[in-house]
């Protein structure tokens, strides 16, 4: 038995029974339940198996240690408002928070921070990582890191632009229904059921190849096909909204739809839109990476991360997980819009009151 198996048991059970000592039930659980899952982990896969199960458990310790010491950093510089809610935010939603802090500095600035330039050649074709490329060359023998920083800025930028489109569409017209009624009511809520009943990703394709993939018609296509979900939210939290009392004393005193709706419906409906702008935003982000590994989104030499993975996709043949990290990229930066959606929603729903 070697010395690295030893002290990894010795380090559990030690942990365990200071848990246990000082009654934190929680961590005792969760630490000895570790250890029980790493002695048949051991027994199965021997060390190199203990070995991955250190590195994940370091990685998730690391992961905890910095989404709280970025949420203890947040309510410093928070108003007290502010900072009293995010003292009741979870480790995910501080982690979350911190991923989009990441990936907002990647994507600004991202001149500064990539090596070389989005499109520059600097190697032959899939030249191995040295000390001027960290994860080697691309296709053309572009540096994969430079691109992924600058794909930060163009997927992440297209995907935030998009979003707003559709959500300024949605929003505007669910107020306009809630508020008006009668025809325009049916009109929006059948034109937004026709569009909801296409497939997105058929719609999408039909679209582009129709009128092209230049970056505006991507935009307008896409805000097109998910602005009827937000329409949708709005018009139902602003139809429980507009029947309210206040809104009637509202409109006897001659208001009209635009004071209403910008002084009594938004305030009142906050919570529940900015939620599903998260959500919105994680929807629009997918579609736009799939349109780009499909080759009808974002166009070379523009560094994306769906294209990227298409382009690079002759690696894996070769045991080189490379391509996977532009798909990592995607995937890391939608789990932490939903951790942090998923607590704003916890928190508009008023569950913690209970």
């Amino acid at each position: 038995m070697s010395i690295f198996v030893i002290g990894y048991y010795a380090a559990l059970i030690a942990a365990s029974c200071l848990a246990a000592y000082y009654k934190k039930h929680g961590a005792f659980m969760l630490l000895f339940s570790l250890t029980l899952v790493s002695f048949i982990i051991g027994i199965i896969g021997g060390v190199p198996a203990l070995r991955a199960v250190t590195t994940f458990a370091g990685a998730l310790a690391l992961a905890a240690g910095t989404s709280y010491a970025f949420k203890e950093f947040l309510i410093l510089i928070s108003k007290p408002a502010l900072a009293k809610e995010l003292r009741t935010a979870p480790l995910t939603a501080s982690f979350g928070m911190f991923v989009i802090f990441t990936y907002a500095i990647a994507a600004i600035f991202a001149p500064w921070i990539a090596p070389h330039g989005e499109s520059e050649v600097i190697s032959s074709a899939f030249a191995p990582p040295d000390e001027n490329m960290l994860l080697g060359a691309d296709q053309l023998g572009r540096d994969i890191f430079s691109r992924i920083i600058y794909g930060a800025r163009n997927s992440v930028g297209l995907a935030l632009v998009a979003t707003l489109l559709a959500f300024f569409m949605g929003a505007f017209a669910g107020l306009m229904a809630a508020v008006k009624g009668g025809w325009f009511d049916q009109l929006m809520g059948r034109l937004a059921d026709v569009i909801m009943s296409i497939p997105s990703l058929i719609f999408a394709l039909l679209m582009l190849s129709i009128f092209g993939t230049n970056l505006g018609v991507i935009v307008i296509v896409v805000a097109v096909i998910y602005s009827p979900r937000v329409f949708r939210l709005t018009r139902a939290v602003a139809g429980n909204i507009v029947v309210m009392d206040y809104i009637e004393a509202a409109k006897l005193r001659g208001e009209g739809d635009w004071y209403l709706i910008r002084r009594e419906i938004l305030p009142n409906s906050t919570a529940p839109l900015v939620a599903e702008f998260g959500l919105e935003f994680c929807f629009v982000f997918l579609l736009i990476a799939g349109l780009s590994f499909l080759g009808l989104g974002i166009q070379p030499p523009t560094a994306d991360w769906g294209s990227m993975v298409r382009e690079n996709a002759t690696l894996i043949s070769f045991g080189d997980i490379t391509p996977l990290i532009p798909a990592a990229a995607i995937a890391l930066l939608t789990v932490a819009v939903n951790f942090v959606v998923d607590w704003m929603l916890f928190r508009s729903s008023g569950l913690k009151e209970q």
